[in-house]
């Protein structure tokens, strides 16, 4: 068997850099449908899993391929599929199913224009929302964005870990031109990545409950044919993992569901700052959008406006105390996204009328100038 990680420096594209770091982290298990802008992910790990005593399946859909890796993260494996826009939209029931039975996996979104088949081979940001709110009821989820092939890698290995951690499905929001761009992706040392691994149970067999959370709000979970009683199901259930068709049932199962991630948003959200000390003008961006971000910082800077970036790591959940905290000293907010508003909207939300909120983006299939920025700046602030 080779070595699970391909140590060194690789000039790669984010997609195959989003399989090394799947590879990494130690994901054992692959199910997906092809789908431009995310197929060279499946491509990717059809070649490298063998190498690690893994398994590569492709299923006949995207209903197939996320239910797959459901299964398979019940007997055990740490497991990930990829998709693109119509996919993801299929994906959405699913998803929703792994919320509810608190299933770890990872889900990538390599986004394109939209809606339906839109512009296939052109990039876009306009899924961000539908991440956090396509499947029905009230639930949470993580989600983050790369904004380089070296962030993929280093993004996926994080996603594996959070989804670990919390039992929690976690969705990698990458964009067209983050997947199919080529750079230098540096690969450590495996003994220098750390990894996460679900807890697993522990104590008389007879009197384990399979969703009875633990010091950080997170269950144990054992695998299929650990010697454990396991039931699994969509409908309400309580700690047993047996339905419970009552609405206390149902606080109770939601209640876990929400704070085992709002308890720990201090190790979820990550963001990055750039030329923040003294910036009154922010410029917030994630994805591929973060490049046009700094290099509209610094022409801004340049022009004499104390322009800062800060970058959202972590876009599920969102840092609305950060925002909010921004907001009482700053000027105001320039969101920068392929869509229309829909990160934007929350900033804005988050501003609460303390800063202006102003969005640059466009309806999708290409990159923002950073001169798109610099005129909205322009327009809507003025020099200190």
């Amino acid at each position: 068997m080779k070595s699970a990680v391909l140590t060194g420096e690789h000039y790669i594209t984010g997609d195959v850099a989003c399989a090394e770091g799947a590879i990494a982290a130690g994901c054992t298990f692959f199910g997906a449908y092809p789908i431009t802008p995310a197929t060279e992910i499946a491509e990717h790990m059809a070649e490298r899993l063998p190498d690690v005593g893994g398994t590569f399946i492709q299923m006949e859909d995207e209903i197939a391929a996320i239910a797959s890796i459901i299964g398979a993260a019940w007997t055990g494996a740490k497991t990930m599929t990829a998709t693109s826009g119509p996919g993801f939209s299929l994906m959405m029931e699913n998803l929703g199913l792994a919320v509810c039975t608190e299933t770890p996996c990872v889900i990538v979104n390599v986004q394109r224009t939209g809606p339906s088949t839109g512009l296939p081979t052109m990039t876009g940001q306009a899924d961000m929302m539908q991440a956090r709110w396509g499947s029905h009821g009230d639930y949470e989820l993580i989600a983050l964005a790369p904004s380089s092939p070296q962030d993929c890698f280093y993004q996926t290995i994080r996603a594996f870990n959070l989804s670990e951690k919390y039992r929690v499905p976690v969705l990698i929001m990458a964009d067209e031109i983050v997947g199919h761009m080529s750079e230098k992706v540096v690969i450590p040392d495996a003994g220098k990545i750390k990894l996460a691994n679900r807890l697993k149970p522990t104590g008389r067999k007879d009197r384990f409950r399979l969703y009875e959370p633990g010091p950080n709000g997170v269950a144990p979970m054992p695998a299929i044919g650990d010697g454990y009683n396991i039931h699994v199901t969509g409908l309400t259930h309580d700690e047993r993992g047996y339905p419970a068709m009552t609405v206390e049932a149902q606080e109770q199962m939601l209640g876990r569901i929400k704070n085992k991630i709002r308890d720990n948003l201090a190790d979820i959200v990550e963001t990055e700052s750039y030329r923040m000390d003294d910036a009154d003008i922010v410029i917030v961006s994630y994805g591929i959008s973060v490049r046009t971000g700094l290099a509209a910082v610094d022409q801004a800077r340049a022009m004499g406006y104390k322009a800062g970036l800060l970058r959202l790591v972590t876009v599920w959940p969102f840092p609305e105390a950060l925002i909010r905290e921004i907001a009482d000293r700053v000027q105001g907010f320039v969101t920068v996204e392929i869509n229309l508003g829909q990160v934007h909207y929350e900033v804005e939300r988050c501003a609460g009328g303390r800063a202006a909120a102003h969005l640059v983006g466009h309806a999708g299939g290409k990159i923002i100038h950073p001169d798109k920025v610099l005129e909205c700046i322009q327009k809507e602030f003025e020099r200190p």
